[in-house]
């Protein structure tokens, strides 16, 4: 009864653009308080205003950059000391990086490990313990139809995103019976700067029409509400990973790279 009328908090990484910014709208607009991290304070700053006037809610802002290891400590240990109780989590902060395998940056693709599994991990391990312990709380992890299949010109990226789902599913099995809801979404190709930041501009997947990113967060919202374990969102990734689940996986990974080749070939 008493933890009904505290205000709720639902703790979003990737807050600024894209599926992670309408997925804070969502939340927002549920009466959510939001807790926003992103990289840059100016963008979190903008949208923490935006929010704030329009639905009359407390947002928190931690500028923080997810390559770096500390950093979902920090915000973990920020957010302590603020007395702020997390409710819900978003996973969302995630990055691409496209080329052939032989010839991309190491340091680069190790950077994107931290980003795109170290930080889940850590905040994932770090919230699911607390909620564990009050029998209540619920963690969205952004994963992507890319981690059901294999991705050349994206071979790390999709990896990481099979890591994602393949972990959010077992963590859930684990924590069944306590009262934790934990989801998996899977969107595919959307219209946001993901193709921008991963250098893909010239890859032929943005011939194809791009999922809207209100859309793909409304899916995901709608999963983590009803207690779901996954949702794909779009009825054309559906089809796809049906498809992709009775094919061989040589097969799979030579129509991927027919379709996330580049279009002018050097």
């Amino acid at each position: 009864m008493v933890s009904h009328l505290q205000p709720k908090y639902a703790l979003i990484t990737g807050a600024t653009s894209g599926i992670g910014y309408e997925l804070a709208k969502i939340f927002a607009q549920n009466a959510y308080n939001l807790i926003l991290v992103a990289r840059t304070e100016a963008d979190l700053k903008a949208v923490a205003n935006e929010f704030a006037q329009s639905y009359g809610i407390s947002v928190v802002t931690l500028p923080k950059d997810l390559f770096r290891r500390e950093a979902p400590f920090e915000i973990y240990e920020e957010i302590h000391q603020l007395g702020i109780s997390v409710d819900v989590l978003v996973n969302d902060a995630a990055q691409g990086f496209y080329g052939k395998f032989v010839e991309t940056d190491v340091q680069h693709e190790l950077d994107m490990l931290q980003l795109n599994i170290g930080a889940y991990l850590v905040l994932t391990k770090l919230y699911l313990r607390e909620m564990v312990q009050r029998h209540e709380g619920k963690i969205l992890n952004v994963a992507s139809i890319a981690g059901k299949v294999p991705g050349p010109y994206q071979a790390v990226y999709h990896g990481t995103k099979a890591f994602i789902h393949s972990f959010t599913e077992a963590i859930r099995a684990e924590v069944a019976d306590s009262g934790v809801t934990i989801t998996s979404l899977l969107p595919g190709a959307t219209d946001t700067d993901f193709f921008r930041k991963a250098h893909m501009e010239d890859s032929k997947i943005l011939e194809q029409d791009l999922a809207d990113p209100a859309k793909v967060a409304k899916d995901g919202f709608d999963a983590l509400m009803n207690g779901d374990d996954m949702v794909i969102s779009g009825l054309k990734n559906k089809a796809q990973i049906a498809a992709s689940n009775i094919t061989p996986d040589s097969l799979v990974a030579k129509t991927m790279m027919k379709q996330q080749e580049p279009r002018h070939k050097s």
